[in-house]
């Protein structure tokens, strides 16, 4: 019993006998039940054909007379000859019939089993490749031909083995790209108290203030990395009202002016004089526009300007903030908004960026059910970064 309710084959294999078995006891029963009225029927057209004379008389006479089936007490020589050749006849048809049963259940048995092996082995080839999967082989993939159920579980389940590779892989690079970069303030400061105790280097407050800044550098980092861990599991609880998009601006680049003037770069605002309403928690809009603005500083070189411009758009408003630095080439603008990822790595080191400002970034635009990507004409051409947030109505 637990092999039977354990194995889907067998249960295809024995739902497909049974279904046959009952079709065929039905069978069996329906043309016992309705064969004596049709021979019958079939007698008495014939006596009607000869004129109802001779034998055919004596017939008439059983099956009139006759209880049942018509020929038990049949009167006269004819009836009991009659009621013998129906009797003959009914045993050779059960014999018949017995035989056809015995020949339906081994082809029953044969097709039964063609047909539970065919339905069941897609679901074993299913059934090997998420072991594959458990085993942490990702790269497993199933092929199915076909449009029916069977087919579109296997492709649901090469998307979801795609889905699984490719956050083994962001795990695993994330692990690296964590350790690359907390390694790099710690032998910093490991080096700075190395020298110090060598006396190497003199205990200056330019040497403690070196040290201080890598100090500040990791400690950034892992705050950063914490509040992406919130806002990638949607822990962050926003505080959604009604704001004005132009203020928020306004704060944000007040802030960084001092940074932008320190840089010689031109910092532009393009902000209708009415008032854009929009849905959206002011912090973390205010963080959003500090990471993109401060992004855009970052990659922008002195004499550069950057614009941060905002603008209607139907149901939603969009803000966008364009530079004229280095630019994104075409292949890396997919994966502008992925942790860690940078287009030029030890440009963007030089200038202590984290590399998750941006995901960051991406994520609350997107929990306020807004939009954001970047665009670019190539490198040297600038850059535009635009995100929406919805109106209030």
């Amino acid at each position: 019993m637990k092999t039977f309710q354990s194995r889907l084959g067998i249960k295809l294999f024995l739902s497909y006998f049974v279904v046959i078995l009952v079709g065929m006891f039905v069978i069996g029963i329906i043309t016992n039940l309705t064969t004596p009225a049709a021979y019958a029927r079939h007698l008495l057209f014939m006596e009607q054909q000869m004129g109802g004379s001779g034998m055919g008389q004596g017939q008439g006479m059983g099956m009139g007379q006759g209880e049942g089936l018509g020929f038990g007490q049949g009167q006269g020589q004819g009836s009991g000859m009659m009621g013998s050749f129906y009797q003959n006849f009914r045993n050779t048809f059960n014999e018949a019939l017995v035989v056809a049963v015995i020949a339906a259940s081994i082809v029953a048995l044969a097709v039964s089993y063609v047909f539970s092996r065919s339905i069941l082995a897609p679901v074993q080839v299913m059934k090997n490749a998420s072991l594959r999967i458990a085993e942490g082989h990702y790269d497993e993939r199933v092929e199915m031909r076909g449009e029916d159920e069977l087919h579109q579980l296997a492709g649901s389940f090469n998307k979801m083995a795609e889905q699984l590779e490719q956050v083994e892989t962001m795990r695993r690079r994330l692990i690296g790209d964590v350790a690359h970069e907390l390694r790099t303030p710690l032998t910093a400061i490991k080096g700075s108290a190395e020298a110090l105790m060598d006396g190497v280097l003199p205990a200056s407050a330019e040497t403690y203030s070196q040290i201080h800044a890598e100090a500040e550098r990791l400690s950034r980092l892992v705050e950063d990395l914490q509040e992406l861990s919130r806002v990638e599991s949607r822990a962050v609880q926003l505080n959604i009202h009604s704001a004005d998009s132009t203020s928020l601006i306004q704060t944000v680049t007040k802030r960084l002016q001092h940074q932008f003037d320190e840089k010689r770069v031109t910092l532009t605002l393009s902000l209708p004089h009415d008032p854009i309403l929009v849905l959206a928690d002011e912090d973390r809009i205010i963080q959003v526009l500090t990471n993109l603005i401060g992004n855009a500083l970052q990659y922008t070189p002195s004499n550069g300007t950057v614009t941060v411009s905002i603008e209607r758009n139907k149901n939603e408003a969009r803000i966008s903030i364009r530079d004229t630095g280095y630019g994104i080439p075409a292949e890396h603008l997919k994966h502008i908004f992925d942790r860690f990822y940078r287009v030029d790595k030890s440009r963007s080191r030089a200038h202590g960026g984290s590399g998750i400002g941006l995901t960051i970034a991406k994520h609350l635009v997107e929990a306020h059910g807004g939009k954001i990507w970047a665009e670019s004409d190539g490198e040297n051409k600038g850059s535009v970064f635009v995100f929406t947030l919805p109106l209030v109505h």
